[in-house]
């Protein structure tokens, strides 16, 4: 199983990402330089956290426009998996692929935590090793993450069931309906503003977020 690496001018969680891949998972892991457009040879790709292209206009919204981005639609509406963590998570939502949008937390200050975040549903490859209504702890780190929809969205929202992740007891910027992360339709986009790569390691005292990468693996590896 090949993992992809998006690398934006301004990523700065790209190596925490293949770092949990390539490392503790054992898996083929490349960087794609945000002017690659031949993702054939990947099974995954991931969007990471950090600042694209230095967040100089609305978070996401440049780099919607880079020339891999065609390439991850296309990865995506071939029902292959796609990750965007963060950063990335906005760079989804700017480039269509993900309903909603992540406005200027509530209180317009950065925010850099531990929060308690509940499962909402474990039948997707991204979940399957969790326990609905099972509450993980990861780390958030962003100023622009209160995930905000209009009213007829959010509602089609959560009648799909598309929110994976909710924020439990601390919803420090302020999401509707305290929502942490969401999918698309078909559930192979996944978008959240916590994490995960940052709980994945022992070493560092938490590996809550290693079992969505480990979740992935198994689905993926059991179809290819």
């Amino acid at each position: 199983m090949k993992f992809g690496v998006v690398v934006f001018p301004g990523s700065n969680c790209d190596r925490d990402v293949a770092y949990v891949t390539r490392d503790l998972m054992e898996q083929p892991t490349r960087m794609v330089w945000h002017q690659d457009t031949d993702l054939d040879d990947l099974d995954v790709v991931i969007i990471p956290g950090g600042f694209s292209y230095g967040d100089y206009l609305r978070c996401g919204a440049i780099a919607k426009f880079s020339p891999v981005m065609q390439q991850v639609i296309e990865h995506a509406q071939k029902g292959k998996p796609v990750l965007g963590i963060c950063n990335g998570f906005q760079v989804l939502t700017e480039a269509g692929l993900l309903p909603g949008a992540l406005a200027r937390n509530q209180d317009l200050h950065f925010i850099c935590d531990r929060v308690p975040v509940k499962v909402e549903r474990t039948d997707l490859p991204w979940t399957q090793n969790y326990q609905t209504g099972e509450i993980i702890t990861l780390p958030i780190a962003h100023g622009e993450g209160r995930f905000y929809a209009d009213e007829d969205t959010l509602s089609e929202i959560e009648d799909n069931g598309q929110v994976l992740f909710r924020y439990e007891r601390d919803n420090l910027n302020g999401s509707l309906n305290n929502i942490a992360g969401i999918c698309n339709l078909k559930g192979n986009v996944l978008g959240m503003m916590p994490h995960p790569e940052r709980a994945s390691d022992p070493m560092l005292g938490n590996s809550d977020g290693l079992k969505l990468f480990q979740g992935l693996l198994e689905k993926v590896a059991a179809l290819v």
